[in-house]
């Protein structure tokens, strides 16, 4: 699985594919942490806009990229997560870890201010 990412210095914005499940689960975080190794990059944001399901398996994704950024002094932000995937973040307290952002400059402004 190839996701689609920009580097903006040192934060690297990646889209997230339409689902986030089981079927998919190893592939998107290799591909993560393939995206990470090769920019070098600990600040990420997610690009949510078009995920429209999240199982726990998707979940375990981002939590287990959460925790390979936090090893490296990064931080994760979630952009314009849909309302359904929104709410089940929130209520998995997943919230309180991965910030949520409507505005993409915002989340981006935010993480290069953290990772200097």
């Amino acid at each position: 699985m190839i996701l689609p990412y920009t580097s903006h210095d040192n934060v690297t914005v990646i889209k997230l594919p339409a689902t986030l499940n089981m079927a998919n689960a190893e592939q998107s975080r290799q591909a993560l942490n393939h995206i990470i190794t090769e920019t070098g990059h600990s600040a990420l944001v997610m690009d949510m806009r078009a995920v429209d399901f999240v199982d726990s398996s998707g979940l375990s994704v981002l939590v287990s990229i959460y925790k390979t950024a936090a090893k490296r002094k990064g931080k994760v932000a979630l952009f314009q997560p849909t309302r359904f995937v929104k709410a089940l973040i929130e209520l998995t307290r997943l919230h309180e870890i991965l910030f949520i952002y409507e505005d993409l400059d915002n989340a981006i402004s935010d993480l290069q201010q953290a990772a200097a």
